[in-house]
């Protein structure tokens, strides 16, 4: 009698288990990588609002006569006989390829960034801009879970807060 030839070779099940273990460490690489993201997103969130606290002392001093420009364009606007604003490109909605957000905002890094005059209104600029005494800028996530978690914002104190509901509203200030 002959004997079957063995047929050499992986069974479904052992297919289907090798399979299941590769689709376990995926999900955990993407889950590890979309924390990471966050957590960039926030870094830079909180960046620009630290880059908008220094630009606004720079406009306060040098063009604003001691007020605080009301919107990131003013901020991103020079004054007569100078060819730089006072905030990086990226920031200023009037410039070519950036990501208007609303009326003033730009989207950048997963979060919408804004400014907002939020005081008596005080001398006009060395542009003829209206300033205020103080102002407010915000971020906040794209998409809270997604692109961010915490929302942040921050005035002339300097001082940044934040909102763990990822609203622009917080008033936990960072460490």
């Amino acid at each position: 009698m002959k004997r079957p030839k063995s047929e050499a070779g992986f069974t479904l099940i052992e297919l289907l288990i090798v399979i299941a273990i590769i689709g376990i460490i995926a999900s955990i690489g993407i889950a590890s990588v979309m924390r990471a993201r966050v957590t960039a997103n926030e870094t830079a969130a909180l960046s620009t609002m630290r880059a908008i606290n220094g630009a606004q002392t720079s406009y306060s001093a040098g063009a604003g006569l001691g007020g605080f420009a009301t919107t990131l364009t003013t901020l991103g606007a020079a004054c007569p006989g100078s060819t730089l604003g006072f905030i990086s490109p990226d920031l200023d909605p009037s410039k070519p390829g950036v990501t208007v957000a609303g009326a003033t905002g730009v989207v950048k890094s997963g979060y919408t960034i804004d400014l907002a005059g939020n005081g008596a209104p005080s001398l006009p600029d060395c542009n003829g801009t209206p300033t205020d005494a103080d102002y407010l800028a915000t971020a906040v996530p794209l998409t809270i879970g997604v692109t961010g978690v915490r929302g942040f914002n921050t005035s002339a104190a300097a001082t940044i807060y934040f909102d763990p509901s990822g609203l622009p509203t917080g008033i936990t200030p960072l460490h």
